[in-house]
């Protein structure tokens, strides 16, 4: 690139020459130059005329800090608003949380008013001012303060209905055979080996030899033993004075200490004892006499109905 430089009365002229290296050098020097004189001018007006009182310059700093903290707060009133419709749907939800608890303490049988839980809400929607810091943070606390009751209540209930589960699984309501039908039921009839009249203290359970008998429920074996009436015999302790007896088997599959489930197998059916033919002799004893199996098994078939009523 060629310049060509004259004086004021064109008496003199002088042509420079730029490479593209050159012109690319220069520029680059121009703009650093304007950029180091922009800093220092903004350096020596608005600084010294903010320490100085300079009135011009005063103004646009205050304009200028006041737009700072009107940003910062609209951005803290933003965050706020959003922090407060987050709160207010926590707090919608821990109200159907204590419905709840009402509802499953009735099945647990806790009275949730001896727990203090928070009494329900409601009613028109009025809007207010918007929260400030200091009542986002006690409407916070007051909703630790209230999950903390119904985490009491709940861990209650959980509790409850632990134990409840628990009894239900040691009451002996499971059919102890399957695929057999009962023959002989509790009460008096007619010996079959004497022909005189004997109380039966159970039910017999009419099964082809070999068929799996089942734990009527949760227990301890307590007795296995060849009994000279009831032969091969099992008996399982459910707790609360509460004991099984599974007699006439062919074959047992568990012995004395056993910890066995609902519905485990624990022996065959057979004919050993005092028997005529295959069958199961099952008795249910509290206490040590001898109750109508009926009302335990009626008992256990009842169960689904009444659970799906309850739904």
């Amino acid at each position: 690139m060629h310049f060509i430089i004259t004086d004021a009365w064109l008496a003199k002229s002088r042509a420079v020459h730029l490479s593209g290296t050159k012109l690319v050098l220069t520029f680059l020097g121009l703009s650093f130059g304007l950029m180091v004189a922009a800093a220092s001018l903004y350096h020596w007006v608005f600084l010294k005329g903010a320490r100085e009182g300079w009135p011009v310059i005063g103004t646009l700093v205050k304009l200028v800090v006041k737009d700072e903290f009107e940003q910062r707060d609209r951005f803290m009133r933003e965050n706020l608003d959003a922090m407060a419709r987050r709160l207010g749907e926590m707090q919608a939800k821990l109200v159907q949380l204590e419905s709840l608890g009402e509802r499953v303490s009735g099945l647990a049988g806790v009275n949730s008013a001896e727990l203090k839980v928070a009494p329900g809400r409601g009613g028109a929607l009025v809007s207010g001012h918007p929260l400030s810091m200091e009542e986002l943070q006690a409407t916070l606390s007051d909703l630790d303060q209230l999950t903390n009751q119904n985490t009491d209540l709940l861990t209650v209930m959980e509790s409850r209905l632990f134990d409840q589960k628990i009894r239900n699984m040691m009451v002996p309501t499971q059919q102890p055979v399957q695929a057999g039908h009962v023959g002989s039921s509790f009460g008096w009839r007619i010996d079959p080996f004497t022909g005189r009249s004997a109380l039966h203290t159970g039910l017999d359970f009419q099964a082809d030899q070999g068929t799996p008998i089942l734990a009527a429920a949760g227990g301890v074996v307590v007795a296995q033993e060849v009994h000279p009436a009831y032969g091969n015999m099992v008996e399982i302790d459910h707790g609360n004075d509460l004991i099984t007896r599974y007699a006439h088997a062919s074959r047992v599959w568990v012995k004395i200490g056993d910890l066995v489930k609902r519905g485990q197998k624990i022996a065959d059916v057979g004919t050993t004892g005092r028997s005529t033919g295959p069958h199961l002799h099952f008795e249910v004893m509290v206490q040590g006499v001898p109750q109508n199996p009926q009302k335990f098994l009626a008992a256990g078939r009842n169960l689904p109905a009444v659970a799906a009523a309850k739904r």
